[in-house]
């Protein structure tokens, strides 16, 4: 039950889970039936939010609490203009076009996966949180992964590890408060740029933490969350 109300909660069916096709405004996805500016509340904002997340700027990182301030008009604003969109600030139908474009029908950004973020179990179970939660944050920080892509020129970035259980995070040997527990963090790999690069660009799509090169255990990938705390470390990159 609990799984099934954060499903809903993100836009996703259990119908829809598996498909892959571009969603749109008629899809089992999400759609949104008004435009939103500043000062606009609902659940609604929540899910533009989610969405414009990783276009958040340098060292900020958007709270998705169903509140249009001047932290999401900005993210609306920088998502605008990265895909040559009129920058206003105002999520319309241009706005919304570009997400239903980037999202497949189970609300995923169109070259993140369910699957890639979770390499452990099937079940999201036996982490730090609720499968529910771990699986809501998961979806969270593909949409962040999204637009670090999109800001690296579209090329491909490999997830090497996502969620994983406590099992799971033994076995990688991950630390004992690893971020990976919680759905909200993601080890990459680039396909074109540097780690360094990554690690760098990262900075700027509302992730609180960053590890890479330098970094113990981090010369081979960058690990990336959104941990309530605030932790840049990448040595070899000047970060």
């Amino acid at each position: 039950m609990l799984l099934s109300f954060a499903l809903l909660a993100i836009g996703v069916t259990s119908a829809s889970a598996a498909a892959s096709a571009p969603a749109s405004a008629s899809s089992s996805c999400y759609s949104w039936g008004r435009s939103l500016s500043q000062g606009a509340t609902g659940s609604d904002v929540a899910q533009l939010q989610i969405r414009v997340a990783g276009w958040s700027g340098y060292n900020n990182v958007i709270a998705i609490d169903g509140v249009f301030g001047p932290a999401t008009k900005a993210a609306v604003e920088r998502f605008q203009a990265a895909y040559g969109l009129g920058v206003d600030g105002i999520a319309g139908p241009q706005t919304y076009g570009e997400i239903y474009a980037l999202q497949k029908s189970d609300c995923t950004p169109l070259h993140f996966s369910y699957g890639e973020l979770n390499q452990c179990n099937s079940t999201w179970s036996g982490g730090a949180v609720s499968a529910a939660t771990a699986q809501s944050n998961a979806f969270r920080i593909m949409w962040k992964l999204e637009a670090l892509r999109h800001a690296l020129g579209d090329h491909p970035i490999t997830v090497t590890s996502g969620f994983r259980s406590y099992g799971c995070n033994s076995a990688d040997g991950g630390v004992s408060d690893s971020r990976h527990l919680y759905g909200d963090a993601a080890d990459l790999v680039p396909s074109a740029n540097s780690l360094c690069t990554l690690a760098r660009e990262a900075r700027y799509h509302g992730f609180s933490q960053i590890f890479g090169p330098g970094f113990p255990n981090h010369d081979t990938h960058v690990h990336v969350d959104y941990a309530p705390s605030h932790d840049w470390s990448a040595p070899t990159c000047g970060i």
